[in-house]
């Protein structure tokens, strides 16, 4: 049987969809458009003639005109590609020039839509036309996949067909850690509002108070980090020494400060099942997580980890306390085994491109 064509419509400098693209190439005929480049990785996925690149620097918040200005040249590389499918990831952008493209141009091609999150949790509650927006985006597509049950119903509620549910995962399992340093918390998510960094400086500042031994690495880069700094510094000094900015990581360079660290805080103001909590569970991390129903989908019973209202200063307070009476290396081979079985991305993508299949069929 013929391979599949399928275009990937994404932020080709995102290493989510690097992983998406490493899953597809080797079972389909890929190809991969970027609204901004393309990570040096690509290069040994995919030639750079199957590469499109946009260029331009879109922000989460919306607004985006200068990639709708993209959408004639897009189109028309589309319909030389002559795709089965054109499969956008984030869909108040990417799904959106999809959507454009396959009915201003008349592309043959069917659109599968891949939600991240704020697209569906943030976006549509900013004004009727993004909800409008999302809406027509969502019934453009045959198909779509969500990373978690509150998400896909969100979806649904949102004009949605057919949902696959389940989670951006691994691509392997790590190694079990080594040793872990009893205190030492890491925390890897965009310095950026919607995830609340200062609540995770607030979290810890809380816990150090109690235990001298306790330290901070904070990954990741923003438009608040400047900001963050000076938090951490008016903390006083005995506290600002035991927090750590480290910027971005490669992938080797996190996955050493996951294994090295027991816990790890993640307590953004809105989320779906998100890749980093899945790699620290995976490195053995007793994750602390902010009061969202995805979070409890990773969390369904006590023991594995806690989860916390970072707006609530008690029960900010009461955080030492919860956190001494884990037993934290249960909770750490519980973690392990819960990413093995539910967390991996392969068997996934797997049953994703049967069910392309099976909607291809004449």
């Amino acid at each position: 049987m013929k391979a599949l064509r399928l275009v990937l419509i994404g932020d080709g400098e995102s290493p989510h969809l690097l992983k998406w693209a490493r899953a597809l190439a080797p079972q389909v005929e890929l190809w991969a458009a970027s609204s901004r480049g393309f990570l040096p990785d690509f290069e040994a996925v995919l030639p750079a003639a199957r590469r499109y690149a946009m260029n331009t620097d879109p922000a989460h918040a919306g607004g985006n005109v200068a990639l709708l200005k993209q959408l004639p040249a897009l189109a028309e590389w589309l319909a030389r590609v002559d795709a089965d499918w054109l499969h956008a990831h984030y869909l108040t952008s990417h799904g959106t020039l999809a959507w454009m493209a396959r009915r201003g141009w008349r592309l043959r091609a069917r659109i599968a839509g891949s939600a991240w999150g704020s697209d569906i949790l943030v976006t549509p509650e900013q004004s009727w036309p993004y909800r409008w927006l999302t809406r027509k985006v969502l019934k453009a597509c045959s198909v779509c996949t969500s990373d978690s049950q509150h998400m896909t119903a969100r979806m649904k509620d949102l004009g949605a067909g057919e949902v696959m549910t389940f989670p951006f995962g691994l691509e392997a399992m790590p190694k079990p850690p080594a040793r872990k340093q009893p205190w030492l918390f890491f925390a890897n998510r965009g310095l950026e509002p919607i995830y609340r960094p200062e609540r995770v400086i607030d979290t810890f500042a809380a816990i150090a108070r109690q235990q001298p031994e306790a330290q901070l690495v904070i990954a990741n880069d923003g438009s608040l980090r400047a900001a963050l700094e000076a938090q951490a510094r008016a903390l006083g000094a005995d506290l600002a020494e035991r927090i750590q900015f480290v910027g971005r990581l490669d992938a080797k360079r996190q996955a050493e400060q996951y294994a090295r660290a027991r816990w790890y805080l993640s307590l953004p103001q809105s989320d779906s099942v998100a890749v980093s909590v899945l790699e620290a569970m995976a490195h053995g991390c007793v994750p602390v997580l902010s009061d969202l129903p995805a979070n409890h989908e990773l969390l369904p019973e006590p023991g594995r980890g806690l989860i916390l209202d970072p707006e609530n200063e008690a029960a900010r307070e009461a955080l030492p306390g919860r956190l001494l009476a884990l037993d934290t290396a249960a909770a750490a081979a519980a973690n392990r085994d819960w990413v093995a079985r539910h967390g991996l991305f392969a068997p996934a993508v797997q049953r994703f491109l049967t069910r392309l299949k099976e909607l291809s069929a004449p």
